[in-house]
């Protein structure tokens, strides 16, 4: 639940901050004509959004239990790339998304079709991930290889329904100048959670894969603390949905989640710590004056 909820409020937001840019650049430079443009790529890029989403639900309940495990740690490598790759491009893009857009819609204001275009594969791209992530994490966190029923998924897609709602009314918020954000807080909180997240996601492929022989060692269990931490209590409910716990993983799984999650939070926190504090510019050199030595 709080997973999806997290991805549906992040890509939301990223997608919401695009289209709010677009609105209010348009608005302010008195090319209100070109709006509809805009709203027809958006218009375009949910439908393909949720045609992927429901396509590859569908897909996976026709395919046999190995295919099933291959498309689910296949899709879930695919998961743990773009949730990798989105962190770290939204921490270097908030501050420059802006003024590119802005380039871009000038570019495009001759072209009606340009300006469609732009909004649809702005936003496509923040749902075609938002599709993958989502079939990924709710399959995860139902911890189901073979999905039976709408029943047994509906709890996540309302959580990520959720998020995507509240990114679309901050978003409006922030369009109409009722809300002020510090972007660079909020995207690097949710940055390490969903990093902790993806590790789940690798972890969970990783497991997929040894049970159809593609990766070995399903056997070697690490550690077993099943008797300590119920993973059918609460608590372990929530580990287990937000960052999959398992209490008894292989130890191929946990070394894929402890050389994914060690490296990946240094890299991205100093990548965020280089840009919110720019090593300061060195002193101009002064001449040597007449008669001075060095």
């Amino acid at each position: 639940m709080l997973a999806n909820f997290l991805i549906g409020l992040r890509e939301g937001l990223e997608a919401a901050l695009v289209v709010s840019i677009l609105v209010a650049y348009l608005v302010k430079s008195d090319r209100r004509h070109l709006l509809r443009f805009v709203w027809t790529g958006v218009g375009l890029a949910v439908l393909l959004s949720v045609a992927v989403t429901l396509g590859l639900g569908l897909q996976s309940r026709q395919l046999d239990f190995r295919s099933q495990e291959l498309m689910g740690g296949t899709l879930s490598l695919v998961a743990v790339v773009f949730v990798t790759w989105m962190v770290f491009w939204m921490a270097g893009a908030a501050r420059s998304m802006a003024g590119e857009l802005r380039g871009r819609v000038d570019a495009a204001a001759g072209r009606w079709w340009s300006l469609v275009l732009l909004s649809f594969l702005a936003v496509g791209r923040e749902g075609l991930e938002t599709g993958v992530l989502l079939w990924t994490f709710t399959r995860t966190a139902t911890g189901q290889d073979q999905p039976e029923g709408f029943e047994t998924t509906v709890e996540p897609l309302v959580a990520a329904s959720l998020g995507i709602a509240l990114a679309v009314v901050l978003g409006y918020l922030i369009y109409r100048g009722a809300v002020t954000i510090n972007l660079t807080w909020f995207f690097t909180v949710t940055g390490v959670l969903l990093v902790l997240v993806a590790a789940g996601v690798l972890s969970y492929g990783v497991h997929d894969l040894q049970e159809i022989d593609v990766l070995p060692g399903l056997g070697n269990t690490l550690y077993d603390i099943s008797g300590t931490v119920d993973p059918n209590a609460w608590y372990g409910a929530l580990l287990g949905g937000m960052f999959n716990f398992t209490p008894a993983p292989t130890v191929l799984e946990a070394l894929a989640w402890v050389l994914y999650v060690v490296p990946v939070t240094y890299l991205y926190l100093r990548s965020i710590h280089r840009r919110t504090h720019p090593a300061p510019s060195p002193a101009p050199a002064v001449a040597p004056t007449e008669g001075s030595t060095l």
